[in-house]
């Protein structure tokens, strides 16, 4: 009895320590929650790591890096779109552009071009896979893309530090080359802007859904009835 006491009182003793310790950590970084505890599976080390998986999705370190890349690959695409929605839309309102919005801007270019939306589908199918099947050779094998004969000759170009990070003519300014500090700190305001810009654009879809309009619109008419022109006033009942 007293062996089996004293193994329940270590085993009590490991498991109180481990959570000291997780919660050491956590007060050591900043969290999605204040005081939320932290999986043990993310370790703080990944740009915008604030101890966020309640489903557990990322215990597995493999998938774990794979979204990673995941992330930063919508996250990017997602700062652009909203660029290319909310840039344009805001140069058409004050006359400098004259373009439509963006959920009729394929129908428009379709209609004013002449080439038809397969044409334009295939084009970007096999730029997209050309470029997306070179990055799951880079993130099954880190590097690889910058070996002798993989590119043309180009290969030299996709040498990055780390995947996902490409470096050279994609950082033309140099700016992930000043020091680790500075590198650090610009993956961590990509990540977050990312993320906003993922969010924006599930917004943007939703409120076009809801109004038939862009979202420079929508602010147009909030702002000129703020109390009249809102999400509930969109909600249909």
């Amino acid at each position: 009895m007293a062996l089996v006491a004293n193994s329940r009182t270590a085993f009590a003793a490991r498991v109180s320590s481990k959570a000291r310790n997780v919660r050491v950590m956590a007060a050591s970084r900043p969290l999605w929650m204040p005081g939320a505890e932290v999986p043990g599976h993310l370790k703080g080390e990944l740009a915008g790591d604030f101890g966020f998986d309640p489903l557990g999705l990322a215990k597995d370190p493999e998938a774990l890096r794979w979204y990673q890349q995941a992330e930063l690959v919508h996250a990017r695409t997602a700062m652009t779109a909203a660029a290319g929605i909310l840039i344009p839309g805001i140069l058409t309102k004050i006359g400098v552009l004259n373009v439509p919005e963006w959920y009729d801007a394929g129908k428009v270019s379709c209609e004013q071009t002449g080439i038809p939306l397969s044409a334009l589908l295939a084009v970007q199918l096999f730029l997209c896979g050309f470029v997306e099947s070179k990055r799951w050779q880079d993130f099954r094998k880190p590097g690889s893309q910058a070996e002798p004969g993989s590119f043309l000759g180009f290969e030299g170009a996709f040498k990055g530090a780390e995947n996902g990070y490409p470096g050279g003519p994609f950082d033309p300014m140099g700016m992930t080359r000043e020091s680790p500090e500075k590198t650090k700190d610009l993956k961590l305001k990509e990540i977050k802007n990312g993320r906003l810009a993922m969010l924006a654009c599930l917004g943007f879809a939703a409120q076009h859904a809801a109004t038939g309009k862009g979202p420079i619109d929508n602010l147009l008419d909030h702002l000129a009835a703020p109390l009249k022109t809102t999400f509930v006033d969109n909600v249909s009942v």
